[in-house]
């Protein structure tokens, strides 16, 4: 049995955009999210709009998009949103149709404990689609990798950089010993 901290879990995030209509696109087309709801609340600075969206049947939004994000931000405050795929091949049909979408700043690196790529959604917020690899390896850490390879290369690629690495190790090892540091051992 798997154990957690109980009391709190990670459950959603929402975010302001400007173009609703291209953002909700975005989200429900190319990452296949659903829109469950929508609708507007009024608030203290005027009625904003929602959408809300889920990839999960039991889970009614996992992403609310809100309008009023301000048109000119020095830089943006979304550092990343990171969703995880399933598989490689997964992993790799959502780079194809990203390339194939024409988003921006589309890198697929390792960080050893990950393969991920990274890209820019119309509003320029960083996504991330990952799988975890079976190995840890001390963060932060990132280097290019190239998803033509076949799966296999690219696995024994990814291992074989890891295992230079400092603090590799197998997952297991790492994630029994952040169970004890979380008290959970």
């Amino acid at each position: 049995m798997k154990k957690t901290r109980t009391g709190l879990s990670l459950s959603h995030m929402g975010f302001y955009v400007n173009d609703m209509a291209r953002m909700e696109d975005s989200y429900s087309r190319v990452l296949e999210f659903t829109v469950t709801d929508h609708g507007a609340l009024p608030t203290p600075h005027g009625e904003v709009r929602l959408v809300f969206l889920s990839r999960d049947p039991a889970v009614h939004h996992q992403i609310v998009l809100a309008s009023g994000r301000p048109e000119h931000l020095a830089f943006n405050t979304i550092n990343q949103i990171s969703l995880e795929a399933d598989s490689l091949a997964t992993l790799k049909q959502f780079h194809q149709r990203f390339v194939a979408e024409g988003m921006e700043e589309i890198r697929p690196v390792t960080h050893g404990n990950a393969i991920s790529f990274y890209a820019r959604d119309p509003e320029g917020n960083r996504l991330e689609i990952f799988i975890d690899t079976p190995w840890y390896v001390d963060q932060p850490m990132r280097v290019p990798v190239d998803f033509g390879l076949p799966d296999a290369e690219l696995m024994a690629a990814i291992e074989h950089h890891a295992r230079a690495l400092p603090g590799f190790r197998p997952r297991s090892e790492w994630q029994a010993e952040m169970a004890e540091r979380m008290g959970l051992a």
